[in-house]
């Protein structure tokens, strides 16, 4: 092991190769995740809701992020270990269900192929230590969190709030920044939308965002620091406003319709976590005199 250790860095690639393979199985994962864990969530919303009521529930199948085996939802055709390489079943399949030809959907190799390249990217920005492992487990957190928010609207408790605590964890050994630019982070995270929360809702009567993007601010302040914040905020709220005139615009998406938050703040925390730097530095020259 430590021979393996010694070879990921030396050899960048390599490494960055490895983690590449590792994101494209994790992806795969993923994609587990983001179908199950809003399902998971749903069916303990109805059994506390039943609890509450006096109700009793009828026993359910078992059903987590592990059992039952991944199937067919159109067949039930089970899927098989050959089925399921990543990226390439689905290539050698065609998009199509080996047992009843049903299609299937692009979103699960573009999961597998995103969490492959952006782990290979964390592995050999940052080279072989604990800031890659720790940029790669973000990446797979935030991938997870924007398509469930995409398909859902939801951001889960689940995966944030281990995640923050995991961001001040890290940054007690300053992985990322400071552990006091983290803590200030995380709570100026919370409030800075929360702020915006409940300004726009005493100005319109309406929710603007849901509690779920106050804790990925916070998450993402806790990993990055506050000084990071401004620069997130800045690149979520232009690609997502950009996105939004042109779902009205091409896809004629109903102004009333909600357009999710949390991807686009994913992307922020995405492009600060590997550029922020840079981008700070570069911005602060232009302010120079």
């Amino acid at each position: 092991m430590t021979e393996l250790f010694h070879l990921f860095e030396s050899e960048p690639l390599l490494f960055a190769f490895a983690c590449g393979l590792l994101g494209l199985v994790v992806g795969s994962f993923l994609n587990v995740v983001i179908h199950r864990l809003p399902k998971m969530m749903e069916r303990e919303w109805h059994a506390q809701c039943a609890e509450l009521s006096g109700q009793t529930l009828e026993p359910s199948p078992r059903y987590n992020l592990f059992v039952p085996r991944s199937a067919c939802p159109h067949c039930g055709h089970a899927i098989s270990a050959l089925e399921n390489i990543p990226v390439l079943s689905y290539a050698f399949l065609r998009g199509r269900c080996k047992g009843c030809g049903a299609h299937i959907s692009m979103r699960y190799p573009v999961v597998e192929a995103i969490s492959g390249l952006l782990s290979a990217y964390a592995a050999w920005h940052f080279g072989f230590g604990p800031a890659a492992v720790a940029a790669i487990i973000f990446v797979w957190a935030l991938i997870a969190l924007t398509f469930i928010d995409f398909d859902t609207q939801l951001l889960p408790d689940d995966i944030t709030l281990p995640l923050l605590w995991l961001g001040l964890l890290l940054n007690l050994n300053g992985v990322f920044t400071s552990l006091p630019e983290a803590v200030i982070g995380a709570v100026m995270g919370y409030l800075i939308l929360w702020s915006v929360y409940w300004m726009f809702k005493l100005v319109t009567g309406k929710e603007g965002m849901g509690y779920g993007d106050f804790k990925l601010l916070a998450t993402i302040g806790a990993w990055l620091g506050w000084k990071m914040l401004p620069l997130v905020i800045l690149l979520s709220s232009l690609v997502g406003a950009v996105v939004g005139i042109a779902l009205i615009v091409i896809a004629k998406h109903g102004r009333n319709i909600p357009i999710p938050f949390g991807p686009y703040l994913a992307g922020g925390g995405l492009i600060a976590l590997f550029w922020g730097q840079t981008l700070t530095q570069s911005y602060l020259q232009l302010l120079a005199p």
